[in-house]
């Protein structure tokens, strides 16, 4: 792990180098960038700017723009008269400080922002105006920074999301920051939970169905409740969480009567098939979509947007999620979504975002399933799947769903090498092998199925020894 400093101790190195060797601001602060990194410090956290480091007409030391107006806002909410106008002016401040580098939000916190802001929250918590400039202020600091807040904090965001239901613009302040708290913090996030987060957020989704914006919100922030993403913890409960939100919170029927609403809202529906697939976690819930239309809705949407790149690829990442239960395969092919995914790769060729989530759902649709096979090839599909291997030789994502890909159609179904190996394939298969060591085994994989020359490594014999 990188060594950490503080800010006060690289900004003591810069003044040493100022008065000590007389440098200028610049080649201060560009010799003590040099002389930490050499000891292998990590500098992510540290405000790294000369401007920073003048001084005033009394040779005194200025303060850091954000420590400056964070002391202007504790004094002035310490006051018995407090001066709204004065309060605004420093969380602007301290707002545009924060939204400028993960740096300046790091010195803000560790200059007690946060304990200075939920003064604020409570203060202003009855004043919506007020309360919606503290609350953007807070989420800049934040972000990135879900260490900061504490259980008070947690409890506070909690009251505010209950009192604030009809005041759709700071009600749209609340869910991001809490949001933003859940983010890479498992403890945080089960705080939340603890307190019926998951309901809160699912009733919104029926109660606020006219409301766009409160609804992506509210998609993101039950998104971030899926995540497994701290590294500090063995083991997340992303997935019981979202099966919480099936469950108890009826969350696949409520997503998917507002698919069916804002069809033609394409950023809605973005949010919207992202936070399905999240739920659509287990094979039955899979199979509820279904049932419910989703399949059809999700293939008309998408056929519907095809202009739309980035609906396209929310429409393929859904898909392929769903496409994990083997009657939505079946479903999946019966409504034509094959030569739709093929259409989509041919269209999007050049994307690599959107032709790895097309090879994706091709990968998931061909598993298992020979029929799904033999329609990808009648369609060209594997044409396309070589295609945007030769177009994004260097796209780790694209080259390994399309090595997935190809092995699926080949798998169970040993005639369709003829249809491929003419194609190139073997060779553009061996340079994966050669400048890609991390997909090797699926590209060596494709091979394999393929019936081309393949060297597989023994890496265990049964024999004493070590494993090579």
């Amino acid at each position: 792990m990188a060594k950490q400093i503080s800010q006060q101790t690289f900004d003591d190195v810069v003044r040493e180098n100022m008065s000590e060797f007389d440098m200028d601001a610049s080649e201060a602060v560009q010799d003590a960038i040099q002389q930490f990194e050499s000891q292998g410090v990590n500098l992510n956290c540290i405000v790294k700017e000369p401007s920073l480091y003048s001084t005033n007409e009394d040779g005194q030391v200025l303060d850091h723009p954000v420590t400056s107006a964070l002391k202007k806002l504790s004094v002035t909410l310490d006051n018995s008269d407090i001066n709204n106008t004065q309060v605004v002016e420093a969380l602007k401040s301290i707002q545009t400080e924060c939204d400028s580098d993960f740096a300046r939000r790091c010195l803000a916190g560790s200059s007690n922002a946060y304990p200075i802001l939920y003064k604020a929250l409570l203060h202003y918590r009855d004043d919506p105006e007020h309360l919606k400039a503290v609350l953007k202020t807070f989420c800049s600091l934040v972000n990135g920074q879900p260490d900061l807040i504490d259980d008070k904090g947690i409890e506070l965001l909690i009251c505010l999301f209950k009192n604030y239901q009809d005041v759709s613009d700071v009600l749209k302040l609340i869910i991001r920051a809490i949001r933003l708290n859940c983010l890479k913090h498992e403890k945080n996030r089960q705080e939340f939970i603890q307190m019926n987060l998951i309901p809160m957020l699912t009733d919104l989704l029926t109660v606020q169905k006219s409301n766009p914006t409160i609804i992506k919100e509210s998609c993101i922030c039950l998104r971030s409740l899926t995540l497994d993403d701290d590294v500090r913890v063995l083991f997340g409960k992303g997935s019981e969480n979202a099966k919480s939100m099936v469950s108890e919170g009826d969350a696949l029927r409520a997503v998917l009567q507002l698919c069916e609403e804002y069809k033609k809202d394409t950023s809605v529906l973005a949010e919207l098939f992202l936070t399905l697939s999240c739920l659509a976690i287990r094979d039955e819930f899979c199979h509820e979509v279904m049932d419910r239309g989703g399949v059809t809705l999700i293939l008309n949407a998408c056929r519907n947007a095809i202009e739309d790149k980035n609906i396209v690829r929310q429409a393929m990442i859904v898909l392929k999620t769903l496409a994990g239960n083997d009657e939505v395969k079946h479903e999946i092919a019966k409504l034509g979504g094959i030569e739709l995914i093929v259409a989509v790769l041919d269209k999007y060729q050049n994307n690599a975002l959107v032709a790895e989530a097309a090879c994706k759902v091709l990968t998931t649709i061909t598993l298992r399933n020979e029929d799904n096979c033999r329609k990808v090839v009648q369609c060209q599909g594997h044409e396309y799947i070589v295609q945007v291997m030769k177009l994004h030789p260097k796209e780790i994502g694209v080259q390994k769903n399309a090595c997935m890909a190809l092995r699926n159609l080949v798998s169970r179904t040993k005639e369709l090498t003829e249809s491929i190996l003419p194609l190139g394939v073997e060779s553009l298969l061996n340079e994966i092998i050669n400048h890609h060591k991390e997909i090797e085994d699926e590209a060596k994989a494709a091979l394999r199925d393929l019936g081309c020359k393949v060297e597989l490594r023994e890496l265990w014999k049964g024999e004493k020894g070590v494993i090579q």
